[in-house]
């Protein structure tokens, strides 16, 4: 016997949404219905009833229209589910673990916290936010006063005018709040702003307006009506504007206030239309997705792939919209269009075609104009209303994102984090930049001439510098004592293991901070031995260029080496090596206790395994955060009391600094890509030289390769760029040589014997 497919009758994720829908419809339909019974009214002459000066026939029709229109609401959410259904599986399920990270980053976002990172936008937020939640609850609140029979009603005496002094003051501030909007957008225009303006706009917050003015409006009038009553002076605005009407005959006031309510009503329906198809739809969509922002890997790591050389996946990365997750997709419809990740790109700000701003709005919109017709799986397009409006005349004839995002702004991105850092609603911009960049460079080898001679120097000599693994282990030639090299056929012997990294190994400036590395941890008798020449790239420059394949050959040697050393801590100087091994290569199956340089230096000094006794620099110093330090494993301390450890010295801040800090511009592979118009370096060198720092300091070697070559390109050779290690290093030898000094120099008068 034939049976029907489970799916019919499986409650999705949109078919909920038309569920909740229909039983918010009813519930309408029901409370107007209720309500139109003749209940005994309250006894209490300090009060006053639901539609007060109200005829029948205009209820009727307001609880019939809003009936509608919350089923409206529901079908076109659901139809914007539909979409977000279309993605593969993201695992976002809320567990005992991560229940209260979850509870935590939704508290944040409700209570504005996110937005308030930027002073003027979030005080302005949050006046139309929070008040407009005491209006709804207001209105929710004389509903249900409605609906009560005369022993159970409440809202009268002194609670009624304490509510009508909550209302008044919710909607003067309200209406403040949106008046600030207005004037943020169409005067004062801040740039991230204006560019994204749309006919939208003026629509949402002219609605939000209206709402807020007719109410005022409305309940002015109506006290007048009533001869203002002096208990109505709780409610202190509407008393205030009530003046104004007294002088009005009765039948005047009856015809305004029923025109005034009428006004009122039709913006609050004009609201319920634009929720769901504007990005007024983020009021929805923001809160579920600042919810689920907890996700099962590290925000440092990229996500995982099968194993290339196995997998029967026929295509990697992301070009449909069937290729992104569900979570990627929702992020689009949950996007405020706020600018922010905007505001902080460097790629942006110097010029280059990246947009994040973009790259969301874009995969929103295509995502909505091929919304499957009879829904999913089907063939034939049913478009909705897109992220954000466009131009009419761009077309999209297919479901690819490369429809209208070009390969030139997925290869500016450097990798940054820092819009994903500052979306006040938690969107991952950076994971779908990488994941297209997956589909360019595996599915299309449509990546620039600069990454191919990089991937081919990687799989040819295992590094991205293209020189001979021979001589990675050089750098230690200058140094007095031994530094041990492991044989990767043995287990390790030693505490730790050295991975100095391709940059420490062939870059010139980088083997000072290796050879600085290497005598602070002798210094203070750290047990560490490196791979030398058996050492080889972690992979980390080809997996943010999108050659996963290339990343996992390199990745799953490394692996499978560390597995027959058994490596247990291992202590990098390089914050992508970093990254890749503490965050990344547990997806392969290699775990290890992963320590930054900044890190284990910040212990040995802490417990006098490094002595300091004496060691100053008495010099200002600017202190440059690095991308993959900061943003992507929250690590900004470290670095910073170490060169605080030091005497003498003056730590300064850049305007821009810890989560907020400006890229050097080499991340996500950018170190061997070409960059056009206004250099990133540049950009970043100008600001840390205009702090009048004596000293930058780094712990990344990009961002000393970056910042050192900005500060010369800038003609400010007289600051010095360096690795934190080098400054330390500096101040203890120099107290080492003016200790030696002053010995010499009081020696030097004795007799040289009898």
């Amino acid at each position: 016997m034939a049976t029907r497919p489970p799916s019919r009758w499986r409650l999705t994720p949109s078919r909920l949404v038309l569920v909740l829908a229909a039983l918010t419809a009813a519930g309408t339909a029901a409370s107007g219905i209720l309500g139109s019974q003749v209940l005994p009214a309250d006894p209490s002459h300090i009060t006053r009833p639901e539609f007060s000066g109200i005829p029948h026939a205009y209820r009727a029709i307001f609880y019939s229209v809003a009936t509608a229109l919350v089923l409206l609401v529901g079908y076109l959410f659901s139809q914007r589910v539909e979409n977000w259904q279309r993605g593969q599986p993201d695992r976002r399920t809320t567990t005992p673990a991560n229940r209260s990270r979850r509870i935590a980053d939704l508290r944040r976002g409700l209570t504005m916290q996110t937005l308030l990172r930027d002073p003027a936008a979030g005080v302005m937020h949050s006046l139309i936010y929070f008040p407009f939640l005491v209006l709804l609850a207001v209105t929710i609140t004389l509903e249900i006063q409605d609906l009560m029979p005369t022993g159970a009603k409440f809202l009268h005496g002194g609670v009624y005018q304490g509510y009508k002094f909550v209302g008044d003051t919710a909607g003067a501030l309200f209406v403040i709040g949106i008046a600030w909007a207005i004037v943020r957008r169409y005067v004062q225009r801040p740039y991230r702003l204006r560019i994204k303006t749309r006919p939208e706009d003026a629509v949402i917050l002219g609605t939000f307006l209206v709402i807020g003015l007719t109410g005022l409006l409305v309940q002015a009038v109506r006290i007048a009506q009533e001869g203002q009553p002096h208990f109505e002076r709780w409610g202190y605005i509407g008393y205030a504007l009530s003046s104004a009407f007294s002088g009005i005959g009765a039948p005047a006031l009856t015809t305004l206030h029923e025109v005034l309510w009428g006004v009122h009503v039709a913006a609050f329906f004009t609201f319920l239309v634009v929720l769901p198809s504007t990005k007024l739809r983020h009021m929805v969509t923001s809160p579920v997705n600042m919810y689920l922002r907890d996700r099962d890997r590290p925000k440092g790591a990229m996500k995982a792939l099968p194993n290339l050389t196995e997998t029967e996946l026929e295509s990697f990365g992301a070009n449909a919209i069937e290729d992104f997750t569900w979570k990627q997709l929702l992020d689009t419809d949950s996007c405020t269009i706020c600018g922010r990740c905007t505001s902080v790109c460097p790629a942006h700000a110097t010029g280059k075609p990246l947009d994040p701003r973009e790259i969301v709005t874009k995969i929103g919109n295509v995502m909505a104009a091929t919304h499957p017709a009879g829904g999913e799986g089907a063939a034939a397009f049913d478009p909705i209303s897109p992220v954000i409006g466009s131009d009419p005349e761009l077309i999209i004839s297919a479901n690819s994102v490369f429809e209208r995002i070009s390969a030139e702004e997925v290869w500016a991105c450097t990798s940054c984090r820092a819009c994903d850092e500052i979306c006040p609603v938690n969107i991952e911009i950076l994971d779908k930049i990488l994941d297209m960049r997956r589909y360019l460079s595996l599915m299309e080898s449509n990546f620039p001439a600069s990454l191919g001679n990089m991937y081919r120097s990687m799989e040819n000599q295992e590094n991205p510098w293209g020189l001979s693994n021979g001589d990675r282990g050089e750098w230690a030639e200058g140094i007095p004592e031994e530094v041990a090299i492991a044989d990767p056929a043995s287990p390790l012997g030693h505490e730790y293991l050295y991975w100095v990294g391709c940059a420490g190994s062939f870059d010139d400036k980088n083997k000072k901070v290796s050879q600085a590395v290497a005598k602070l941890l002798l210094r203070a008798g750290v047990d560490f031995a490196i791979l030398g020449p058996s050492e080889r790239c972690t992979g980390d420059p080809a997996r943010r260029s999108g050659n996963e394949y290339l990343f996992q050959m390199l990745a799953m040697q490394n692996v499978e080496m560390f597995g027959a050393m058994e490596v247990t801590k291992i202590v990098v100087q390089c914050p992508h090596c970093f990254n890749t091994f503490k965050n990344e290569y547990p997806q392969l199956g290699g775990r290890y206790e992963v320590i930054h340089h900044s890190q284990l230096l910040e212990q040995l000094i802490a417990s006098g395994q490094l002595d300091l006794a004496g060691a100053s620099l008495p010099e200002r110093v600017v202190y440059h955060d690095s991308c993959y330090l900061g943003r992507h494993n929250d690590i900004y301390g470290s670095p910073r009391k170490v060169l605080g450890s030091l005497g003498g010295i003056q730590i300064l801040e850049a305007p821009r600094s810890g989560t907020k800090s400006m890229c050097c511009g080499a991340g996500g592979a950018r170190m061997w890509m070409e960059e056009s118009a206004k250099k990133i370096n540049m950009e970043r060198s100008q600001e840390l030289i205009a702090t009048g720092a004596d000293r930058i300091a780094t712990a990344c070697p990009f961002c000393y390769i970056m910042l050192d070559d900005g500060t010369k390109a800038n003609q400010a050779e007289e600051v010095k760029v360096a690795d934190i290690s080098m400054h330390l290093l500096e101040a203890i030898e120099g107290s080492e040589r003016r200790s030696a000094a002053s010995a010499a120099s009081s020696g030097g008068g004795e007799p040289a014997g009898d």
